[in-house]
């Protein structure tokens, strides 16, 4: 058999694929044969020299979603020119202005169907971005007297879930109006701790997703 000189480019490839039909069909409804009969014409050992399996797959398909948001964090998190309190306001505008976040919205996937896929993006905000992102600009804001909290580690894990899941209309399928009182709430809590770092521009941000994912949501029924 010939080597294959571009393993790169049949490794994305494959997540291409794999993220479609997981948005499409869910994980649990989409088998690997699924993903071979739309990678045009590569074989089923394509995939397993790469994957050892489905599981490997959907690993893969999470670390690439979360590895541009992680870039970005990682980005803020290391600025010297701010305290831990604008770091975190900085992650907010900048996560829900992001044009991808269109492009997001405008799939409309269906997490409903793929708790999989849910849990595995769960699971990556609890072991990687809360300890690796977030926490570290808590403490910062615990040292530099802006951010007021006995609790950093539990904070930095209230924080992206409940900005990740629970605000997000593409998990619970909130209406805009549901997703602005949502909002709502998060910015009261956050203030709670002396974070005012949501404002109304970012809430305008969230509605207008909001309503990108209801209408594309409506073309795709």
């Amino acid at each position: 058999m010939a080597r294959n000189k571009h393993p790169e480019e049949t490794v994305n490839l494959i997540l291409d694929v794999a993220f479609r039909l997981f948005m499409k069909k869910g994980y649990e409804h989409t088998s690997v044969q699924d993903i071979i009969n739309n990678l045009g014409g590569l074989s089923k050992g394509a995939i397993y020299h790469h994957f050892k399996s489905k599981e490997d797959i959907l690993a893969a398909v999470t670390d690439r979603m979360t590895a541009e948001s992680n870039r970005m964090l990682a980005v803020i998190r290391d600025r010297s020119d701010l305290s831990g309190k604008e770091k975190l306001k900085t992650i907010f505008r900048e996560s829900i202005s992001r044009p991808v976040q269109n492009d997001i919205f405008t799939v409309a996937p269906d997490f409903h169907n793929n708790p999989k896929l849910l849990f595995s993006l769960m699971h990556d905000t609890i072991d990687n971005a809360a300890p690796n992102y977030i926490l570290p600009i808590i403490r910062q804001g615990i040292s530099d007297g802006s951010i007021k909290t006995d609790y950093p580690e539990q904070l930095a894990e209230l924080i992206l879930l409940a900005a990740n899941v629970w605000m997000n209309p593409m998990i619970f399928d909130s209406t805009v109006e549901e997703s602005c009182r949502k909002f709502i709430v998060f910015r009261q809590m956050l203030q709670g701790f002396g974070l005012d770092i949501v404002d109304r521009e970012m809430l305008e941000r969230l509605q207008e997703l909001a309503a990108i994912y209801q209408q594309n949501k409506q073309k795709k029924a």
